[in-house]
């Protein structure tokens, strides 16, 4: 017996996105946020055994970047034929109407065999996607944002890339949505880069802080580029280096709407610069950042910036002061440890990791014990990179009567 039309094009819409049946079903559970379909279901889905119901139709839609209303009314014929085989006529989906679903939009191996060289293909094809579709695909971009504030990078990165696939596909028939579903597309490039980056995956992350920046320029976007260049300073070669990221991701975000992603760029400025032995750079870099900030509103603004919130710069202050031994760093911690109070943010590792330090390397190290004991057990529940890095400071700075805190810092660093 023929395969039916409808298990065809959902296997069709597979390959199109470069997926075995165990990756189109990671991509359906990434999109619901739910691990309900397994393998043997995208199989009977293919071999016409079961149609998907509506809401399963939803996911699919979102996994693989095309419109909802025609898989609902491709999987509503479907349906009927299965219920009236002997009847079919008028029912079978031609070649012409597949081809329209589909939009030409067919991403070979040859040019994808990752997804950022998928997304890189999709950018340099013309445009048609439904606002719907259009708005789901934006609107979970931003949502994975928010989940990485308390998700590991080895927890989310799968749920990211399948992202980056249902943009991908769907970018070749955006039609008016294209400039919004490139930025989408770009923002959830950098946050693969910065996942991959936190794994250690370092050639992967480039190439998706590469392809974001691509995706800033074809929609004439700058923050996007800021964006990249943000995430990709913290893993320069050089001091010099990152200093350039960061001053030109600072001339990217001027602008209204842009203050959160400007105070960020300007205190990660600062940082560098203080690393590097530039105090007047920092100092200024860092009142300007700290400006920026009292127009800044982290909540509304862009959703990769939803983790600089006031603990997040005050982190930033600390980091400052500290390395540049600054009078002012004890009184800040004071604030800072008045501001947390009891309450862990979400970007809680970084900074209960710089406000230790501060702590530690200003005399007070009754407290600075504490909050170092409080990153500990943040670091251990969110492994990260900057955690481990924050780690092997705190350590340093540790009085001898700590020697295990001391030496479990050291091992987690490691």
């Amino acid at each position: 017996m023929a395969a039916d039309p409808f298990a065809e094009l959902l296997r069709q819409l597979r390959r199109n996105a470069d997926r075995s049946q165990d990756e189109q079903a990671d991509a359906i559970n990434a999109a619901s946020g739910r691990a309900t379909v397994t393998r043997r279901e995208v199989s009977r889905y293919e071999n016409g055994e079961n149609v998907p119901t509506n809401h399963t139709l939803g996911h699919i839609a979102v996994a693989c970047g095309v419109p909802l209303e025609p898989l609902l009314r491709e999987a509503k014929a479907a349906r009927v034929r299965r219920r009236k085989r002997d009847e079919a006529e008028g029912e079978d989906l031609d070649d012409v109407k597949r081809r329209t679903l589909l939009g030409g939009a067919a991403v070979g191996a040859a040019a994808a065999a990752e997804p950022w060289g998928r997304l890189a293909y999709a950018l340099s094809k013309g445009a048609r996607i439904d606002p719907e579709s259009a708005g789901v695909l934006i609107e979970h971009a931003a949502r994975l944002h928010v989940d990485e504030l308390s998700e590991s990078a080895r927890s989310l990165q799968n749920r990211v890339e399948s992202h980056l696939d249902a943009i991908t596909a769907a970018l070749p028939r955006a039609s008016t949505h294209e400039r919004a579903l490139t930025i989408a597309a770009g923002e959830t490039a950098a946050l693969a880069g910065w996942l991959a980056w936190d794994l250690g995956e370092h050639d992967k992350a480039a190439a998706y802080y590469r392809v974001t920046s691509e995706c800033a320029k074809k929609a004439g976007h700058p923050p996007l580029r800021a964006l990249a260049l943000g995430y990709a300073s913290y893993g320069a070669a050089t001091a010099t280096k990152a200093l350039e990221m960061l001053s030109q991701a600072a001339q990217d975000v001027r602008g209204r709407g842009n203050a959160t992603a400007a105070a960020w760029a300007l205190g990660r400025y600062a940082e560098e610069a203080a690393q590097s032995g530039d105090d007047a750079g920092a100092l200024r870099a860092l009142e300007q950042a700290r400006f920026a900030y009292d127009f800044a509103d982290h909540t509304s603004e862009q959703a990769w910036v939803r983790f600089v919130t006031p603990y997040r710069m005050d982190s930033l202050t600390l980091s400052v002061y500290g390395e540049l031994k600054r009078q002012e760093l004890t009184v800040t911690a004071d604030s800072a440890v008045e501001r947390l109070g009891k309450e862990l943010p979400d970007s809680g590792v970084v900074v209960l990791g710089d406000l230790a330090s501060a702590l530690l390397r200003g005399g007070d190290v009754d407290r600075g014990v504490y909050v170092a004991h409080q990153f500990a057990a943040a670091a251990e529940s969110k492994p990260n990179t900057m955690g481990r890095q924050r780690a092997q400071s705190i350590a340093a700075w540790l009085p001898d009567t700590e020697h295990e805190l001391a030496s479990h810092l050291l091992a987690f660093a490691s």
